[in-house]
């Protein structure tokens, strides 16, 4: 009996075995179509505000739905195996819009609606996606960039205070110093819980809040690495710090040794805190490899601290600090990409759409790079990354040959 069952069980099995590959297929076509019809339904919410902001209120709520009933609709069919929450809380926000429009509502009102939609536009894109291979990597590696790097320069900053302590024959001066460098790594600590709580609850709306991270970030970025490069030579570094340990020998004090110890270290602090935050609000879905990347630093930060301070190598210090800088370059090119995105979300700056298929990478590879199918937040990033080439012809080419043209000249003028 038990063989006869198996028998009439197994055409069963096998004809499921059978249509899953057909499954399969079917699924990635849903979710295929899925991505074309939202990317179709947030430009058709777009020419609604356009039509909004022209009067024509009509026409506006025409546009908005059909960007529900004839496009966003087929997005719902993949996405609510996924998370339905989500599909009934964009199905409100279109609908709040459409309300809206159909009552006439005042221009800011419908901006609100707009913006809405649009998150939950994003919202959806990142639920569809498959996160593949490159999103992932790039969040790692710049979690792990950031991290890195920052904490490398702090590791030569103590290290460079506490040779010139010694040199200064101020051994004695080591306590407070250290006591500055522990409270500069609580006040650290407090800025990440300050920011976090600050970006939760912010009065304003999250576009905005995303635009003006982003764009501090990048201009500290830029900052900070052309100070780097122009110090990347350890002997301008040292002759910078032991220029501070001096004043603060001087002065004759704990209380400046401990401050000396504390700025040394919390500038990179502030400086990591402030570069995360930015990250993370642009790698909604890849916390986890942000969070992997952050220990690999701390793990890679360790072994160089221990290198230094406590065995007193000599490691490779300016390529790694180098390479770190070039990194922490590209993200400050992700985040101005970024942050013109969000100034468009929060409709402050015009959205020139860019057809062209290399402009529209998968959305986490996007939301990481700042690559964005429109004209303006492209030619932001084009002109960061012209300036950036054209920096490193200056420091790395021109500025060495007129140094080396001059040491040839300074024998024959003698």
């Amino acid at each position: 009996m038990l063989r006869l069952r198996l028998l009439a069980v197994l055409p069963l099995v096998v004809a499921a075995l059978a249509l899953l590959p057909g499954a399969a297929a079917a699924r990635q076509d849903a979710l295929e179509r899925g991505r074309k019809e939202n990317a179709i339904a947030k430009t058709l919410v777009d020419r609604s505000l356009a039509a909004a902001k022209a009067g024509d209120y009509a026409r506006a709520y025409t546009l908005a739905r059909s960007a529900y009933l004839d496009h966003y609709e087929y997005v719902e069919i993949p996405l609510r195996l996924r998370d339905p929450n989500l599909v009934l809380d964009t199905e409100f926000k279109f609908a709040d819009l459409r309300n809206d429009l159909q009552r006439r509502a005042p221009l800011g009102t419908i901006r609100a609606d707009v913006r809405d939609v649009r998150a939950g536009i994003l919202d959806t894109d990142r639920a569809i996606a498959q996160k593949g291979v490159a999103a992932p990597a790039i969040a790692f590696g710049f979690s792990f960039s950031i991290l890195f790097r920052e904490g490398v320069e702090a590791v030569l900053l103590i290290a460079i205070l506490l040779g010139s302590l010694a040199a200064g024959r101020a051994s004695g001066y080591r306590k407070p110093l250290s006591l500055g460098v522990l409270g500069a790594l609580a006040a650290t600590a407090a800025t990440w819980l300050l920011t976090t709580l600050v970006i939760d609850l912010a009065p304003v709306n999250r576009e905005l809040l995303e635009a003006a991270t982003a764009l501090l970030a990048v201009l500290v970025l830029v900052l900070v690495s052309f100070w780097l490069v122009a110090r990347i030579d350890q002997r301008r570094r040292m002759e910078f710090m032991r220029a501070r340990v001096a004043s603060a020998i001087a002065a004759g004090s704990a209380g400046a040794f401990a401050a000396l110890g504390f700025t040394a270290v919390y500038r990179e602090g502030f400086e990591t805190v402030l570069f995360y935050q930015a990250l993370l609000l642009f790698a909604q879905g890849l916390e986890l490899w942000v969070a992997l990347g952050a220990l690999a630093g701390v793990a890679a930060l360790g072994a160089v601290a221990f290198a230094i301070l406590r065995l007193g190598r000599t490691l490779p210090l300016k390529p790694m600090l180098l390479t770190g800088a070039s990194i922490l370059l590209l993200l400050s090119v992700a985040f101005a990409g970024n942050a013109v995105r969000s100034l468009q979300g929060a409709d402050m700056v015009s959205a020139t759409p860019v057809h062209a298929g290399w402009a529209r990478p998968p959305v986490f590879v996007g939301e990481l790079t700042g690559v964005h199918p429109t004209r303006e937040s492209l030619l932001v990033q084009a002109v960061l990354l012209a300036v950036f080439a054209a920096g490193a012809l200056w420091t790395f080419a021109w500025l060495p040959a007129r140094r080396r043209r001059r040491e040839r000249l300074e024998p024959a003028v003698r």
